[in-house]
């Protein structure tokens, strides 16, 4: 599935979120309309004909504005409603059909705003720029956000798989710790290095989209089958000989080999980091934290602890780019931070980490709380980086 297609099933789920709604005025599916009135308009969105119908094409009021737009081209087109001066974008229909309309809502305030047509084989088509007055008081105005480019996400992309790079030598050999400890029938070292070793696998969490089945292969859950990781996980944790569990390290260790030459020839999707950084803290939440991801060791903390670091490492070359788009960028970074401190309280001093079911309900309550905070204000993260078109 594109990740354009994730996101909308993903924002179709959330639409209830007041954080998607606060933060993002851009409408990622349509909605019903209000009852015709002055400010109700049928609009066009074709190649000669882009917006036209929007007031007298001169000016209009501002406040809620209800535009039904129809596609009069004989392929599909996207649609923005975007501000002549600042390039905002306060409305996308994505891939309106030939022929099909929808119906949307925005509420608008003073300025110069233009319909812009985006077919996908064509230049940009620009509508007619229309002067839009004051909203009425206690509108609540629609923000918009500068679209982000895929050229614009090209840098952070490089600075990422960079960083990836650069980790997955250090993940070799802290595979092969566990294959040297095994080796020597030390199995307590080799549980303390398997865990080292997985919690640097973890924070590699924004590339696994180019690991590909590769992937599955080092970390698929569990229940899929032990390979990887979790194999050699469950021969430690469940007294399997230590000439059993250096053969699986071995395994992994080749694994890693693998990985290490299939990234370097490896390009990262630069519209996927974004997405991904939200989806490692959703999937600590859905697969870590309930104990799909145990294959006994009970170190699911540690691994959301990574996870987090994972999340941040993703976000963090994304920060030039969210910086003038996101308001709430800096609370989201607080937010992971916040949530990672809160894991870590469960740490022991010797660096064993308690089980998630060894938590009374309050500190489970706790650390769930942190991270769907997490969570919910990442959503906008990955909306906001979805690559558009530059009009």
């Amino acid at each position: 599935m594109s990740t354009r297609a994730r996101l909308t099933a993903f924002f179709a789920a959330l639409a209830a979120l007041v954080v998607v709604a606060s933060v993002l005025a851009i409408v990622l599916r349509p909605v019903a309309a209000s009852p015709a009135g002055p400010s109700a308009f049928e609009i066009t969105a074709g190649l000669d004909d882009c917006g036209r119908g929007w007031g007298d094409g001169a000016q209009a009021d501002g406040g809620e504005q209800t535009f039904t737009v129809t596609n009069t081209t004989v392929a599909g087109v996207e649609v923005y409603l975007q501000s002549v001066d600042s390039k905002r974008v306060y409305l996308d229909l994505e891939s309106l059909g030939s022929g099909a309309h929808a119906t949307v809502r925005v509420t608008l305030g003073a300025g110069r705003y233009r319909f812009v047509c985006l077919p996908a084989d064509a230049d940009p088509a620009r509508g007619p720029t229309v002067a839009v007055g004051t909203a009425p008081p206690g509108s609540h105005l629609s923000p918009g956000i500068v679209p982000v480019t895929r050229n614009d996400l090209i840098p952070a992309a490089k600075t990422y798989a960079a960083w990836v790079s650069a980790r997955i030598p250090v993940l070799r050999t802290q595979v092969s710790a566990v294959a040297a400890d095994a080796e020597e029938g030390d199995l307590s070292a080799a549980r303390r290095d398997w865990l080292t070793a997985h919690t640097t696998y973890e924070t590699l969490g924004a590339a696994y989209g180019a690991f590909g089945d590769l992937g599955d292969q080092l970390d698929g859950l569990p229940r899929h089958g032990l390979t990887g990781f979790h194999l050699v996980e469950s021969q430690l944790w469940s007294g399997a000989a230590a000439s059993t569990v250096a053969t699986s390290a071995q395994s992994l260790g080749a694994l890693v080999d693998r990985l290490q030459t299939q990234f370097a020839g490896a390009q990262l999707d630069p519209g996927e980091i974004a997405l991904r950084a939200h989806e490692i803290v959703e999937d600590a939440i859905q697969d870590v934290l309930t104990g799909a991801a145990d294959a006994g060791s009970g170190t699911e903390l540690a691994s959301v602890d990574a996870d987090l670091t994972g999340a941040a490492a993703a976000l963090a070359p994304l920060h030039d780019v969210l910086a003038g788009r996101y308001d709430a960028l800096a609370d989201t970074e607080q937010a992971i931070s916040d949530a990672q401190r809160l894991v870590e309280t469960h740490r022991a001093a010797d660096g064993t980490w308690a089980a998630p079911g060894a938590l009374d309900r309050t500190a489970r309550e706790r650390v769930d709380a942190a991270l769907d905070r997490a969570v919910e204000l990442l959503a906008p993260v990955a909306a906001i980086c979805d690559p558009r078109r530059d009009s």
